[in-house]
């Protein structure tokens, strides 16, 4: 105790004393609910409190006589829960990452720490806004015709009735594979086709490795699975695993374009789909 906090204490002792004697003190109750006062103090409802104890994610309350009993700490393991949720995890993930506090392994703000390390951005490529002229200069190389269909196609959208005009691009670093791959001659139809393939395969891939991974935490993934390890794990996994995808990618083209050829269809005349 600081020597102002014993100053303080010492006169609020004697200004409260009745012929030097300290009067007793008196403590707040601590407040308890029933499951009813409990879900309308928290805006959780009876149903989904009793779900959440079946889990192991809320202790159990205690018994005065037929009637459970509900305190404090029960009230702020709700709040830990829908702060959790918020943050992405699942009930399964909120209970062990409860455990793991219990135990003394990991805090709190460590894990909160994991969850917004898994939502850092793999990649530096954000929506932007451009003017026309600038958007002319980027895609000056491709055919007259290629913005056009850029905007068609959704890759460039029109902001509005702005002057001089402005364009949102979802993705800059697409707009310039598109011009690269038109220069090649494979027209922007053609590439926004190849890109939807591989968007959905990629997609459900990413989904099963996350699944995957996060599966394998503490057996094979993040190590021991602490909260520091996890992160260590997910860091090596950003530029290796798009490594990874580069090099699955070109080996299968390569399977595949070799099987086409081996086919005998590559000397074939292939029959131009006219477009409309």
């Amino acid at each position: 105790m600081s020597p102002a906090t014993s100053v303080a204490s010492t006169a609020d002792t004697a200004e409260g004393s009745v012929d030097g004697q300290t009067p007793p003190t008196t403590e707040e109750p601590t407040p308890t609910y029933t499951i009813d006062e409990l879900a309308a103090t928290t805006g959780v409802p009876s149903r989904t409190i009793r779900y959440y104890q079946s889990k192991g994610t809320l202790p159990a309350p205690e018994r005065q006589g037929r009637v459970a009993v509900y305190g404090p700490e029960h009230e702020r393991r709700l709040e830990l829960i829908a702060e959790l949720q918020r943050r992405g995890l699942r009930l399964d993930a909120i209970r062990d990452v409860i455990d793991e506090m219990e135990q003394g392994r990991d805090s709190l703000n460590e894990w909160l720490g994991v969850g917004d390390h898994l939502q850092a951005a793999w990649t530096d490529d954000r929506p932007t806004v451009l003017e026309e002229d600038e958007l002319q200069r980027r895609t000056a190389a491709a055919r007259p015709l290629f913005l056009n269909e850029a905007v068609r196609l959704g890759i460039v959208r029109r902001q509005g009735d702005t002057h001089p005009p402005s364009y949102l691009v979802p993705s800059p670093r697409m707009l310039e594979l598109a011009v690269r791959l038109d220069l090649a001659g494979i027209d922007l139809e053609t590439a926004m086709g190849a890109e939807a393939i591989v968007r959905k395969r990629m997609a459900k891939a990413a989904d099963e490795l996350v699944e995957w991974f996060t599966g394998h935490i503490g057996q094979g993934f993040g190590g021991p699975g602490d909260a520091g390890s996890v992160s260590r794990s997910v860091d090596a996994l950003r530029p290796t695993g798009v490594e990874a995808v580069q090099l699955i990618f070109a080996q299968e083209m390569q399977r595949a374009l070799r099987r086409f050829v081996e086919s005998g269809r590559v000397m074939e005349n292939p029959k131009r789909n006219r477009r409309s």
